[in-house]
């Protein structure tokens, strides 16, 4: 049976080590076709993948590496990321060679199985477990299965605007999104800010009259703006010598649901570097059909229909 997860979900499972136990429980998987994963020992310089499980050396011929290899659309740079990484592949053959036994595997296959039987059967709004492969200033590249890249764009990460995706992802990092589309040539675009909570839901984690922690985002003629959450941000009477990216304390002057407004004055703006925090979802799995930022008595209309 094969697993859809992301890349280096299943390294560490006890199945999956368990496989990786001995020759003889290897050749188990081999002959059940058992999705296995392990880190890729190096590429050599025909961009085969070579894996080393102790005992018995692996090799992913270079066309068994991705999706697109064979016909192009796949660069090869897709080959030599993988170095140092978990792949996911199936055992094709077991050859004999002067040298003793070889594996030969694939990890297109998996990826094929992913596409004809995982991709195939979601729809936009199914909300899935991805892992965040790469940055870009435009969005997150990320795997949302068997090493299928999906894009996150940076507008769909959260509410609160940001100046790149670097503030919010560390390549690695496994995060929930929703898919947002599928277009003409397969390619999926996902989003991320509607997990992370209404307007409602993160404003009732503060009051009015505290002071807060947050950063500042955004500085226009008119005034600060400075996230408290990833879904919420509220605007700041201007204060000279504050820069865009400094950690905040901020009192909370009045709060406004009617107007989705968080009156802020800032106490104090400082350059820090503190560790990045995990998404808080509200929504974890399933699917949405629609979400609406906005209060339903709110004027303005923040929403988005799957």
């Amino acid at each position: 049976m094969m697993s859809y997860f992301p890349e280096g979900f299943l390294i560490n499972s006890k199945e999956n080590k368990l496989y990786l136990s001995s020759f003889e429980n290897f050749m188990r998987a081999y002959f059940d076709k058992t999705p296995l994963e392990q880190r890729v020992s190096f590429c050599d310089c025909d961009h085969n993948l070579h894996i080393d499980f102790g005992f018995i050396h692996g090799i992913i011929p270079r066309e068994e590496c991705a999706i697109g290899i064979s016909d192009g659309t796949t660069r090869d740079i897709a080959i030599i990321a993988r170095v140092n990484k978990p792949v996911r592949f199936i055992i094709e053959e077991i050859k004999e060679t002067p040298k003793g036994k070889i594996a030969i595997l694939s990890r297109k296959k998996v990826q094929t199985d992913f596409l004809e039987n995982r991709l195939s059967t979601l729809s936009t709004g199914d909300i899935i477990d991805a892992k965040v492969t790469h940055l870009e200033n435009f969005g997150v590249f990320c795997d949302i299965g068997c090493g299928i890249n999906a894009l996150l764009p940076i507008d769909n990460i959260s509410v609160s605007r940001i100046p790149h995706p670097g503030v919010r992802f560390t390549p690695g990092d496994n995060i929930k999104v929703v898919i947002k589309s599928f277009d003409d040539y397969g390619r999926v675009t996902l989003t991320h800010k509607e997990l992370l909570g209404t307007w409602e839901e993160n404003a009732q984690k503060f009051n009015t009259g505290e002071t807060v922690s947050g950063i500042i985002r955004s500085i226009e003629n008119y005034g600060i703006f400075v996230e408290l959450t990833p879904n919420l941000s509220g605007l700041a009477e201007y204060t000279p010598d504050v820069y865009e990216g400094q950690q905040a304390s901020v009192f909370i002057k009045s709060i406004i649901p009617e107007k989705m407004k968080f009156k802020l004055i800032i106490v104090d703006s400082f350059d820090a570097e503190y560790p990045r925090k995990k998404p808080e979802y509200f929504i974890k799995e399933g699917h949405l059909d629609h979400f609406r930022y906005s209060p339903e008595f709110c004027t303005k209309n923040i929403e988005t229909t799957f």
